[in-house]
């Protein structure tokens, strides 16, 4: 067993001591399973919602894209950097107001119940889907650049991520994917220190960039890359606003906390989209061979340019770093939609249409999570071992492309239906079945190269590439968003019952009404900060061992830094968490 399979197993022991450090936090109800009871403190939800925002994609896909194309990479992440300032200053606090539990929770008192079911027969699929493609992605990385088996590399991840969510819920979820954030962090500075000073600063690293360093080769409309981005910003402020994924900061304990959760998550992604990059960009100037190196990906050879970096350039014992790295950006996105998925199936199908309403105990849907969960989990690992047989396949392409109809057209209504108030009961699953026909267009008749013929442009695969992106997210925007707008015409107080129109009041009287923390909160906050405190301490441990691996001073120095770091961190939490406080936390949460 190799250095860097220790300091993967390493990473997983400690995934698994967080879940059994916050499983007595997730036992008492539902609430407490789904999002930790609206207990929690800003600077964990803020790293969930960086987390849940984060891939694998970024040390890989994106990672390739930067080495040959250069700093248009960003824009992407700079969209997310928008959305996240858009979030903290409107709708992260709007997001927890709703005193939900769920997202679907918040669909019905918005939309109603019809809306409810339609929502969340469209969100668990999906969901799953994604994270079989997540899963299956991760694996083809790992397997092809480091030989480990593809099917044991989906079913222990899965397994692993499937053990955090099943014994502690969202508390052991938000908790892992605050220890994920630090061990990206210490992945992505070390590499990026490194890379640097090995190219000679920023400056020469622009200069001797091969080809142009903004527009990136290929690239002879710049018009094009102006319009994607723009559209990008406006597709990224959809992506994180929308009540899909508002479960991000239903879990802050007051409004103030999900509003510092958003900022937090600004900042992370600030600071985050300019340091990844640095190492592919340095080894366009220092190996320009990078995506030679990993034949074995065939037409993705670039995706592995981090890996040659670290093979290269960093001290022994990186590769698990980065590799650890990979698994946290996959496992942050995978468990949080396993979280969600049980809540949903549970609130908003098994409660209400399978048990009818009747009266249903907390140990009784606690248990019900569980078993959700565990399915959900196996769902996932089998699909992510399906689409690993079925590439090329009409079922693979088939569930790709129902997938990718989907995704954009069922943000429009959960985004607009926040601030637009009266429509119709059909406007929100007529918008996404609206938007699907959409997507088909867009794919298969009014293409980029249709559009391209119209004004007889002759366009780079990667200027296609551009426009279609642009096309899509316009077309969504003015026309899905279009008809969303438009159905207000169609709007009749008559439409709806005495209770549905009390239900969207309330909806909207509540999200403009501050969530105030109550008394009991300062045991819980407590908590956080010791557990959190020990288990980062224990992290840095970790990462202080990897000094006595056999490197040069500078690699010594670097693990010796970046551990001392994470041992501050570790002590700062601890140490704020303060004496026990006397009086005993109730079961029950307040919304």
């Amino acid at each position: 067993m190799n250095i860097d399979m220790w300091v993967i197993a390493g990473y997983f022991v400690l995934m698994v001591v967080i879940s059994l450090a916050f499983k007595k936090m997730a036992s008492k109800s539902t609430s407490d399973y789904f999002r930790g009871g609206g207990r929690m403190l800003w600077w964990m939800v803020g790293a969930t919602a960086f987390m849940t925002q984060f891939s694998a994609w970024t040390f890989t896909g994106a990672a390739g894209k930067a080495f040959t194309d250069g700093f248009s990479v960003t824009f992407v992440f700079l969209g997310n950097i928008l959305g996240y300032i858009v979030s903290w200053w409107w709708f992260s606090q709007r997001f927890r107001q709703m005193r939900v539990d769920t997202p679907t929770e918040g669909v019905r008192a918005r939309y109603g119940k019809t809306n409810e079911q339609f929502f969340t027969w469209a969100i668990i699929p999906l969901s799953v889907l994604n994270g079989g493609v997540w899963l299956n992605g991760l694996a083809i990385f790992v397997g092809a650049v480091f030989g480990y088996d593809m099917s044991t590399t989906i079913w222990v991840t899965g397994i692993s991520v499937l053990l955090i969510s099943l014994l502690s819920g969202a508390w052991g979820v938000v908790a892992s994917d605050f220890v994920q954030t630090l061990v990206v962090a210490v992945i992505s500075v070390a590499c990026a220190v490194v890379a640097l000073i090995a190219v000679g600063g920023p400056t020469e690293m622009v200069a001797k960039f091969p080809g142009n360093f903004i527009m990136g080769p290929d690239m002879n409309y710049g018009l094009l890359l102006v319009g994607s981005f723009i559209f990008f910003l406006v597709k990224q402020i959809q992506s994180i606003n929308n009540m899909q994924d508002s479960y991000r900061f239903l879990n802050a304990k007051d409004s103030n906390n999900a509003r510092k959760a958003a900022f937090f998550a600004m900042i992370l992604m600030l600071v985050g989209t300019f340091i990844w990059f640095i190492p592919p960009w340095a080894s366009a100037v220092l190996l320009p061979d990078a995506a030679a190196s990993h034949a074995e990906l065939g037409n993705k050879a670039s995706d592995a340019v981090y890996l040659v970096f670290a093979e290269k350039l960093m001290p022994v014992g990186t590769i698990g770093l980065l590799v650890a790295g990979l698994f946290a950006a996959t496992m942050s996105s995978m468990d949080s939609a396993l979280c969600r998925n049980a809540g949903i199936f549970v609130r908003s199908f098994w409660a209400p249409v399978v048990c009818r309403n009747k009266p249903l105990s907390e140990k009784s849907l606690l248990r019900t999570s569980q078993i959700v969960t565990i399915i959900n989990g196996i769902m996932v690992i089998l699909i992510a071992q399906l689409f690993a047989q079925l590439k090329g396949l009409s079922l693979f392409e088939l569930m790709m492309r129902v997938a990718t109809l989907l995704q954009s057209p069922i943000l429009v209504p959960l985004f607009f239906g926040m601030f637009i108030r009266k429509t119709p009961k059909w406007a929100a699953w007529g918008s996404v079945c609206f938007g699907m026909c959409i997507s088909w267009l867009i794919m298969n008749v009014f293409t980029a190269q249709w559009f391209a013929g119209l004004f007889d442009l002759q366009l780079t695969g990667r200027e296609l590439s551009e426009l279609t992106t642009t096309m899509t997210v316009a077309a969504h925007l003015f026309l899905t968003g279009g008809f969303f707008c438009l159905s207000t015409l169609f709007w009749r107080e008559d439409q709806f019952t005495k209770s549905e129109q009390k239900s969207i009041d309330e909806f909207f009287h509540n999200i403009e009404t501050p969530v105030i923390a109550d008394s009991e909160q300062d045991e819980f906050d407590r908590l956080q900060r010791q557990k959190l405190g020990q288990i980062t301490l224990m992290m840095g441990g970790g990462l202080l061992l990897m000094v006595l691996l056999p490197n040069p001073l500078w690699g010594r120095l670097l693990f010796g830094t970046c551990a001392a770091v994470i041992l501050l961190v570790g002590y700062l939490l601890k140490r704020s968490a303060g004496p026990k406080v006397v009086s005993k936390p109730q079961a029950q949460m307040v919304k």
